[in-house]
């Protein structure tokens, strides 16, 4: 099994509702996500998948996020814009492209969303 590895910041701000704590202020951090992709063989030219292509779809969709008021996005209406959903937007929004782009040959393993150098949620796939 191979196993690869890509890494971006985004900032953003929000506040957890109905937390009851100081979360629930606004307040904002500067995201760390961590993206892993998982293959059981290489391509022709000995690559699980081309960094590149992970890279250009992972900046895609934190675009959707970097510099926004979380709370105001459609994904985030119903949902807190905790790390555990911000993980689980991020894993909904690029898991299609990294199968469409590796012909089917490698998945979407995992997105953790770190909002401080101690604190991090993941969320898992079951199954590729």
């Amino acid at each position: 099994m191979f196993e690869l590895k890509v890494t971006k910041h985004f900032a953003a701000a929000h506040n957890l509702r109905e937390f009851y704590g100081k979360c629930e202020n606004l307040h904002g951090h500067n995201w760390f996500v961590e993206v892993k992709v998982r293959a059981r063989a290489l391509d022709r030219i000995g690559l699980a998948m081309d960094f590149g292509l992970i890279k250009r779809h992972l900046n895609q969709v934190l675009e959707l996020i970097d510099h926004q008021y979380l709370n105001d996005l459609p994904a985030f209406q119903k949902n807190n814009p905790s790390s555990e959903n911000i993980a689980l937007f991020i894993f909904e929004h690029l898991a299609p492209h990294i199968k469409e782009d590796s012909a089917g040959r490698a998945w979407l393993h995992s997105v953790s969303a770190w909002e401080s150098d101690n604190a991090s949620a993941a969320y898992v796939a079951d199954a590729e």
